[in-house]
């Protein structure tokens, strides 16, 4: 009988040390899953923070472009309106300089023709400047 009890005992060990090992496994597993939970949710963590300040730090740039640009725009503008200023100026002047060579012209015209200073005499005279100037207002348009 003692080889009964004996082989009874043995798989009762046996039966006690195979449950420890596996109560040791699955505390193992346990340890480990918990230290990739863990690991996981740092990574998404800081997956998340890096994405919030890729997109702070774009929308930081995209702020600074348009405020750039919309100096640049105001600065041509500004340019823009100087240039025009400066040919407007051009412009009348030479229109003025036209208008003076016209008259220039007439009198040396009514001087060589006799024109008197009459009101009828005045008339052919405004006439002449007329036809002088056309060609000339012309090509300024």
């Amino acid at each position: 009988m003692a080889s009964h009890q004996e082989q009874g005992y043995k798989a009762g060990e046996t039966r006690g040390m195979a449950q420890e090992k596996t109560g040791e496994a699955m505390g193992t597993m346990r340890d480990k899953t918990q230290a990739a939970k863990e690991k996981t949710q740092e990574t998404a963590q800081s997956a998340q923070q890096k994405a919030h300040e890729t997109a702070q730090s774009a929308k930081d740039k995209a702020s600074q472009a348009a405020q750039t640009t919309q100096q640049k725009t105001q600065e041509s503008k500004d340019k823009t309106e100087a240039g025009k200023d400066k040919t407007g100026g051009f412009l009348g002047q030479t229109g003025e300089q036209v208008k003076n060579m016209a008259v220039g012209a007439t009198d040396a015209v009514k001087h060589t023709l006799g024109f008197g200073t009459d009101e009828e005499k005045k008339e052919h005279v405004f006439q002449l400047q007329v036809l002088l100037l056309q060609p000339l207002l012309m090509r300024h348009r």
